[in-house]
């Protein structure tokens, strides 16, 4: 148990009024948002729209477009936690190499909140298909800041759906 001090049962008697007020004040609000989540919700979806064709097309830099170029920028993935903007475009690179092979990407149930004024956090699937067929999929979560540029990955945390039974075991 806490035992308030006679110094600071001074400090907490002048902050309640002050809360008090604030709260009780028309106008005044804790509410820092300007923009509605549908807002951020359209811009997110075209932001991550781009970055598909940009994978599609074999286009690193369009891909890697999305994310705030800073080495505080984080991705966890199957690999564990990689930092910073180089190591997140360094796990990419090879994918978009000369003759590899790449299937094609889209991203699916895109669920955007916002935060606060300038972050917001989104829900998805990422699926890779070729020829029709499902190769790979899973869900994630960003974090975005908005930036001068748009909306920007500040973290993603990618996780991959666990793989299919062989057909020839039952399920």
């Amino acid at each position: 148990m806490r035992v308030i001090t006679e110094r600071a049962a001074p400090m907490r008697t002048r902050l309640l009024p002050l809360i008090l007020v604030c709260i009780a004040a028309p106008g005044c609000s804790f509410e820092v948002e300007t923009d509605s989540d549908s807002d951020a919700q359209s811009a997110v979806e075209n932001m991550l729209a781009e970055s598909a064709v940009a994978w599609n097309e074999g286009r690193l830099d369009g891909f890697m477009d999305d994310y705030v170029e800073s080495p505080g920028t984080t991705y966890i993935g199957s690999g564990g936690l990689l930092v910073g903007y180089e190591a997140i475009r360094d796990r990419y690179a090879p994918l978009f190499e000369p003759g590899s092979q790449r299937d094609s990407l889209r991203f699916e149930d895109v669920r955007v909140r916002r935060l606060a004024a300038i972050e917001a956090i989104a829900t998805a699937r990422w699926v890779l298909h070729r020829g029709g067929e499902i190769t790979g999929s899973g869900p994630f979560t960003l974090v975005l800041r908005h930036t001068s540029g748009g909306w920007k990955i500040i973290h993603d945390q990618s996780s991959s759906d666990p793989a299919p039974p062989p057909a020839d075991e039952p399920s």
